[in-house]
């Protein structure tokens, strides 16, 4: 080994991706552990860090060449020792020149000092930031304003960010591609219009409202009001995921899920306000749609919206299926509060998508329009691969018996269904059609039911949420 060319042991070192097995060639011998000291392109560390600025100086000086780095708190205590601060991230500032993505998560220590610090790091193209309580609109901007190619920003759970000076600042210089904004509380909707130019830049937007924070204000209008009617220029848009948000009609996000034409995916969970048009205008205009994501809030009462029609209905599943060609993934879902009368799908929308589109998976959580019947049509789905069942009470044994002619179906997920029980499974015991079967929290079903079932089987039984 000691005759090889440094070329070709680069080589050979490149090829190992486990962290654990590159750990334990880089001790075998001092080339090999200079060789990979200068290999090293990302880092992930957390609690062991200690102490930390001489932890992270120590690694930071070995691997020479980060560019990715991530460091995690999740479960941390005081015993452990010290959280990373702001010196930490002047450490990482100084001494990681080639860094261009960095996450932070549960790093409750640090400030708008330590951000700023970060401003220095002129590669950087990514940073995400999970709870980080202490950071504000203004450590947000310094960053921003320093860190000219960044193009992907996180903020999950940053409950302190109230001024919006830095997503004007991105709005502006037309850099950003995936933004992601979490239960930031402040940051509602009509914050997003700030946005301005970036918009036609935006490949991916996760917008996510705090639910508890929206229902203690009641949907307040202010909120969709700094919206005006306009047309907002997102063609570039790839993937679009909203949660708790209002849909006003006619105004801000309604016109960005009309105007998303090269949209691949969408999710939208739990927004009030979206109709049957913003959904038919969407399959209209996004052909190349892969995956729609639908959960449907059952609260119809709140003041704002009351004298509305708000229930999405078959005429959004047939513009889908019409417009649609390409989508391979579709998941509809009911909140908890739905009864079975006021379900806005019914088996024939469902129905449509199955006939019409190659759908490769199938997810319904709480569907009760879905029954044997349905079970029944899924023998035709010729491109269904993934099938999850989640609290479909109108599927019996006699439905479920069928998932064994389902063509293509290799993977069948059953969670919370009460009607299902050992006899529905057997025409897959020892046929071992599927790859894989997972039976979670579903009374009737036995372990010793799914024993044989699928070349792979995951059993769990947790009855608490019948009680």
């Amino acid at each position: 080994m000691d005759n090889l060319p440094a070329e070709l042991l680069l080589e050979i070192l490149g090829r190992i991706k486990r962290t654990t097995d590159r750990n334990s060639v880089s001790l075998t011998c001092k080339r090999f552990h200079k060789l990979d000291n200068g290999l090293r392109i990302s880092m992930r560390v957390g609690c062991g860090l200690h102490p930390v600025c001489d932890a992270l100086t120590a690694l930071c000086n070995r691997f020479h060449n980060l560019e990715e780095v991530e460091i995690i708190y999740s479960g941390w205590m005081s015993k452990l020792g010290k959280q990373l601060d702001d010196n930490g991230l002047l450490i990482l500032s100084r001494c990681c020149p080639l860094l261009k993505d960095l996450t932070l998560s549960y790093c409750t220590f640090i400030t708008d000092a330590g951000l700023s610090y970060l401003a220095s790091c002129s590669k950087l193209t990514s940073l995400k930031l999970n709870f980080a309580p202490r950071i504000t609109g203004c450590g947000i901007l310094s960053l921003v304003v320093g860190c000219n190619a960044l193009s992907v920003l996180h903020l999950i759970r940053c409950l302190s960010v109230s001024s919006m000076e830095w997503l004007e600042y991105l709005g502006k210089h037309e850099m950003l591609e995936d933004l992601c904004i979490k239960n930031c509380r402040v940051i509602g909707e009509g914050d997003l219009i700030k946005l301005g130019p970036t918009w036609r830049k935006l490949k991916r937007l996760q917008f996510e409202v705090d639910a508890n924070y929206r229902y203690m204000k009641l949907y307040d209008r202010l909120a969709v009001d700094r919206w005006q009617k306009q047309s907002i220029p997102c063609e570039n848009m790839l993937e679009l995921c909203l949660v708790n948000c209002v849909i006003s009609p006619g105004r801000g996000l309604a016109c960005v899920i009309g105007k998303c034409k090269n949209l691949e995916k969408i999710h939208l969970d739990m927004c009030v306000g979206v109709r049957d048009c913003d959904i038919v205008c969407l399959a209209q205009k996004s052909s190349n749609l892969r995956s729609i994501s639908l959960r449907v809030p059952s609260d119809f009462s709140l003041p704002l919206l009351q004298n509305n029609p708000l229930r999405l209905t078959d005429e959004s599943l047939k513009a889908v299926a019409q417009n649609c060609s390409l989508l391979d993934t579709v998941r509809l879902s009911f909140s908890d509060g739905e009864f079975p009368s006021f379900s806005s799908f019914t088996f024939n929308g469902i129905l449509m998508l199955i006939q019409m589109c190659p759908i490769r998976e199938l997810v319904l959580d709480h569907v009760y329009s879905f029954d044997d019947i349905g079970m029944q049509a899924l023998r035709s789905a010729q491109h269904l691969q993934i099938l999850e069942l989640v609290r479909c009470q109108e599927i019996t044994d006699d439905g479920m018996q069928l998932a064994s002619q389902i063509p293509q179906l290799c993977t069948l997920r059953l969670r919370k269904c009460l009607g299902v029980t050992d006899d529905g499974l057997k025409p897959l015991v020892g046929s071992y059609k599927l790859d894989l079967l997972v039976v979670e929290d579903c009374p009737q079903i036995s372990e010793r039911g799914v024993q044989g079932a699928a070349k792979s089987v995951t059993f769990k039984q947790d009855l608490s949420w019948m009680y």
